[in-house]
């Protein structure tokens, strides 16, 4: 997660020159995981609750690695990156996801 994390950093100042079109197909899923990965680090915690309007989620380390696991992997690379904010876990990202691709065909 850190690295591809760092390797979206090191790109951003190409993509604010040439724009994300001119990356390679590599590079760009790199900054498609990576965005995903950083919204689905915007776990909704109870400290919070009063500022998102979100009920809080307490998620097992082991399914946040789960999570991490599986958007590196590509198994939710079909699902938007909004999917991925204020949710616990990927479940609960896969199902935002299809909520939001549902919303979208209509």
């Amino acid at each position: 997660v850190k690295l591809i994390l760092q390797r979206y950093k090191d790109l951003q100042d190409i993509i604010a020159i040439l724009c994300l079109d001119e990356l390679s197909d590599e590079d760009k899923l790199v900054v498609a995981r990576a965005r995903k990965v950083q919204r689905f680090l915007s776990q909704p915690f109870f400290v919070a609750e009063q500022f998102t309007g979100l009920k809080g989620v307490l998620v097992p380390i082991e399914d946040t690695i789960r999570g991490f696991n599986a958007i590196m992997d590509g198994e939710v690379d079909e699902y938007p990156e909004a999917a991925f904010n204020l949710v616990g876990t990927l479940e609960d990202a896969i199902e935002k996801g299809k909520k939001l691709m549902e919303a979208a065909k209509a």
